[in-house]
Order: C-alpha cells, then sequence, then structure tokens
C-alpha cells in the first residue's frame, strides 16, 4: 500500500533563515490486473470462467469431477452470479420507456414525459374506471385506483404496449393555438365545431383573434353560439371524452351553449396575453327554383326524395352544415352537377338562383352568388324557417306516384 510522502528542510549553512524543501515520494503502488469479462452473464459462462480459473492456478491437478467441493462451490457462485445479472438486467430494463415491464414503472415513465395513462384512463372513465360514476370519474387518483390501474395492466399485456407508443406521440403532437392556422385546426377538432375561421384584427394596444365557428346542428332546427344546447347524446359523448382527455374543464349541465363549453378549450390552448374573441357565421339564405326533366322509366316521387336529400343538409347532402367554407361563393355549376349524379335525371334547368331578399337581383344567368367574410350559403328548405333559405321544385315527366 502506497505511504505517505516525506518531507526535508535542507539548509545550505550561509543563511538560517533559507531552506530549501525536499519531498521523498512512496513507491508507486502497483498495478491490479482484472482478469475478469465483463461480459459474462449467464450461470455457464459463469461457471465456465471459475472453471479455467481453478485449472490455471492449479495445473499440477489433471481431473475436476462434479464431485469435487471446488466444482460444487463454483457451480453456487456461478448460480448466485447468474440470479444478480439477471436481476441487474431487469432493473436496468425498467429504467428506460422501451424495455420496462412492470406496469408501475411504464407508468411513471410515461408520466415523466407528461402522459398520464391512469388519470386519462379515470377521466374517461374507461377500463378499469368504466364502472364509476361521473363524479368519481373526476376526483384524484389514489393510491387503490393506481394499484386497480396496474393490475389491470398485468392482465392486459397489450394495453401496456398501445400505451407505450402513444405516450411519446402524444408529447409531439402541438396543440398550443398560436398561429391563424392553429386557431383553426384546433377548434375544428372539437366534436361542437364543424368549421373554424380565424383572423386578427389590430385594437389600437394589442391585437385580438377573431375565430368564427360553424357549430354542430341538431337535426330540427339551428343553434347559434349562445343558444341552449340541444345536442344529441353521441355528440355530448364525444364532448365529454374530448375535454376529459386534455383535461379540460366542461360545463356539467348539458344545455350549456356552444360558447360556454368553447371557452375553457380556448383558455387552456390559448397564448398568454392573447385575447380571442368567438364569432357567429353570417348565415346567408339562398332561394332557388329547379326544375327537372324526369326520365320515362322512374317516378317522380322518387326523384323528389332523391333531390330533397342531395339539397338537403343531413349527411352527403349539398348544404350539409360545415360542408361549405366561409365566404365561398355559390356556383350554379355545383347545383347542375349535384343533381345531374342523380340516376333517374335526364335534364336540369335553374330558373331562380339567388340571395334571399327583394334588394338582391337573380344570379341565374350569371351562375355566382358572391359571399364574402363570414358568409356562409344555407338553404334549409323549413317552412318554419323561411329566414334560411328555401327551393321550389318543379317535375317533369317520369311516371305519376
Amino acid at each position: 500500500m502506497a505511504g505517505d510522502p516525506k518531507l526535508n528542510l535542507l539548509f545550505d549553512g550561509r543563511c538560517p533563515d533559507c531552506g530549501q524543501r525536499q519531498v521523498t515520494l512512496p513507491a508507486t503502488s502497483p498495478e491490479v490486473g482484472d482478469d475478469f469479462d465483463w461480459d459474462l452473464r449467464d450461470y455457464d459462462s459463469f461457471r465456465l470462467f471459475m472453471l479455467q480459473e481453478l485449472s490455471a492456478r492449479f495445473p499440477e491437478r489433471r481431473r475436476w469431477t462434479p464431485a469435487d467441493v471446488e466444482v460444487a462451490l463454483a457451480e453456487l457462485l456461478a448460480y448466485g452470479l447468474d440470479q444478480l445479472s439477471d436481476a441487474l438486467d431487469r432493473a436496468t430494463a425498467e429504467t428506460c420507456l422501451e424495455t420496462a415491464r412492470r406496469p408501475e414503472s411504464l407508468r411513471r415513465l410515461l408520466k415523466l414525459v407528461g402522459y398520464d395513462a391512469a388519470g386519462l384512463a379515470k377521466r374517461l372513465r374507461a377500463k378499469p374506471f368504466d364502472e364509476l360514476a361521473p363524479e368519481a370519474a373526476r376526483e384524484s387518483l389514489t393510491p387503490a385506483d393506481l394499484a386497480r390501474f396496474d393490475n389491470w395492466w398485468l392482465d392486459h399485456p397489450e394495453k401496456m404496449d398501445l400505451a407505450r407508443l402513444d405516450g411519446p406521440r402524444a408529447i409531439h403532437d402541438q396543440h398550443r393555438m398560436v398561429t391563424l392556422a392553429d386557431f383553426e385546426v384546433r377548434l375544428a377538432e372539437h366534436p361542437l365545431v364543424l368549421r373554424a375561421y380565424a383572423w386578427e384584427s389590430w385594437d389600437g394596444a394589442w391585437s385580438t383573434v377573431h375565430v368564427a365557428v360553424i357549430p354542430w346542428q341538431p337535426d330540427a332546427g339551428s343553434l347559434g353560439l349562445d343558444d341552449p344546447g340541444n345536442y344529441s347524446d353521441e355528440v355530448w359523448e364525444k364532448t365529454v371524452a374530448f375535454h376529459a382527455a386534455r383535461g379540460i374543464f366542461l360545463p356539467p349541465d348539458e344545455t350549456a351553449s356552444v360558447r360556454l363549453v368553447l371557452y375553457p378549450y380556448l383558455e387552456a390552448y390559448r397564448m398568454v396575453g392573447q385575447e380571442v374573441v368567438l364569432e357567429e357565421a353570417v348565415r346567408v339564405g339562398i332561394q332557388m327554383s329547379v326544375s327537372v326533366q324526369v326520365r320515362g322509366d322512374y317516378f317522380q316521387s322518387e326523384i323528389r326524395h332523391a333531390i330533397e336529400r342531395a339539397l338537403g343538409t343531413g349527411p352527403g347532402g349539398f348544404f350539409e352544415p360545415g360542408r361549405l367554407r366561409f365566404g365561398e361563393d355559390l356556383l350554379a355549376s355545383d347545383i347542375y352537377q349535384a343533381l345531374m349524379a342523380l340516376e333517374g335525371v335526364e335534364n336540369v334547368c335553374l330558373n331562380r338562383f339567388k340571395r334571399l331578399g327583394d334588394r338582391y337581383t337573380d344570379q341565374a344567368a350569371s351562375g355566382r352568388i358572391v359571399l364574402e367574410g363570414l358568409e356562409v350559403a344555407v338553404c334549409d328548405n323549413d317552412p318554419a324557417g323561411p329566414d334560411r333559405g328555401y327551393y321550389g321544385l318543379t317535375l317533369r315527366g317520369g311516371r305519376k306516384g
């Protein structure tokens, strides 16, 4: 073992106050050789290595049998080292998201990157929290909840693998509303928004972002931003799941207006200090008069129903809410294309094509109704709401009935 250095002061005799310090360093310690192969990881490798060491240290011994005490000790040590090596591998694997196998380890690693798998499952009332009441699902996680979730993951390892992929993917997705395009895209993801349009205005001291939306519409009537919610069960369930997945407040009353539902979503993802104002879309009623020539082997009633569906507000209809963009001109050629694509329609004539109101002229000749800004063409053809557009339909030819 290396000792301490020795210090000596030498005086040459000329000056009693002047001396020279000499340091005698101890001898250098010999290097300790490392002949252990650190790549050994299993029982067979450990056993073979120790038996080779025994043979090298006792060359005079020519025979080693399993009954020898030295061999038995080597095998016992190899077994212990194999167990320790396996424990080390398992502990190391639990520190990485890709290799973690214990539910609690994976859950904690995902939470480090901002993905709370257990909390998300409870908020969404997904398995294993599908039997919780809505009020209980909003409460924070308890140790019993975490144990319940970990045990469910043990029984369903495929769900663990799915969360292993969803966690990193979630943190790479941009949900913030920074640019105007972000406001349009993020709001369009909400179940209550069919289409969104954003623009920016300068108010003298700061800029304000205005966002106009076309909200979800019920089968009968219309729904504005401030009207009491008349949501279907399917849409409301999607809205609850949407807010729960992002941890955003949702008014508990299902009659809350669209503005009240969207406001917490905007507050959660807008930039700090940025003012956002929700605007109502300007619905422009369209008045049309359409004449259709029916082929001789088709009934007029069948063609009438087909035209009503083609020009209706239902799924796939021409005036389906959210299909037409803000400020998109309405073209007569699109009406012709939608009607001529129907089987049994031989010819179509658009006799009147104009905006609703006496001050607007007929555009059947030009074939274009110009819309600007937040204007969106609507034609519900509902006698209870003539202000939202209507059309007259005349059928000629075909079979009666």
